[in-house]
């Protein structure tokens, strides 16, 4: 996609198969956009960011602290966000920066992850709140952040994106709620990818969404919410409460 508001047209997968220019261009506004990728895995971070920490009195973490989105939470840029008819409680936005993994790792040095990122998008982690601990023996992260399109990302996939300069902004009907530093993470994107990778291998097209920081509050119905980082691009979703 380049600035004219047209899409050059290539042939295979952004990352696995060689990619070729067939020479074709559409405008931007005849077509859909679907998620960029299809992840075997979508593994999120909580308690990433120093700022986030210190306003929940919470210490750093010793290594990442990792959930996973199931492959049903996956939605795409404009999708409409829905909440279980089974629940009644708060349904949260999350803006973060997400990791796309570039090729197969397993137990990677940190220069090493830094090779297998491909590049970076835009997530969404929703989140069913109430849920996560509605049973006190058990604290249920998958669930609450695993609904059914609970996981918006797009609108694209950037290379090159230096995220130690970048801002994840979150805006909600027209509303800025969300503004940080991708710096400010206590786990780097090369940090994340290493540590995960002892323990999980990761494929091409895997997500990891950094975590998230300040600012996140409960969606009302008819809520859009916009994630934008700059040179990514910005995801739009609504809340349409089922």
């Amino acid at each position: 996609m380049d600035g004219s508001n047209s899409i050059q047209v290539y042939s295979g997968s952004s990352i696995i198969d060689p990619q070729a220019a067939t020479g074709r261009e559409v405008a931007f506004e005849s077509v859909r956009l679907l998620y960029p990728v299809v992840p075997s895995k979508f593994l999120c971070l909580w308690n990433n960011f120093h700022e986030m920490a210190a306003k929940l009195g919470q210490p750093a973490p010793a290594n990442p602290l990792v959930f996973q989105k199931s492959a049903n939470s996956y939605a795409n840029p404009g999708d409409a966000i829905r909440k279980p008819v089974s629940y009644d409680g708060k349904v949260v936005y999350e803006g973060e920066l997400g990791i796309v993994i570039g090729g197969q790792c397993s137990n990677v040095s940190v220069d090493q992850a830094e090779s297998m990122i491909f590049g970076f998008t835009c997530v969404n982690d929703v989140t069913a709140l109430d849920l996560v601990n509605v049973d006190p023996t058990f604290q249920q992260w998958s669930r609450a952040k695993s609904c059914d399109g609970f996981g918006p990302f797009g609108p694209a996939v950037t290379q090159g994106l230096d995220w130690r300069s970048a801002r994840v902004r979150t805006v909600v009907s027209g509303r800025e709620r969300q503004n940080y530093p991708v710096a400010d993470m206590i786990f780097s994107p090369p940090e994340i990818v290493s540590l995960i990778s002892r323990e999980i291998t990761l494929m091409p097209g895997d997500i990891i969404s950094c975590g998230t920081s300040l600012g996140v509050l409960p969606m009302r119905p008819s809520t859009t919410v916009e994630v934008s980082i700059e040179g990514i691009g910005t995801l739009t979703n609504t809340y349409e409460p089922a």
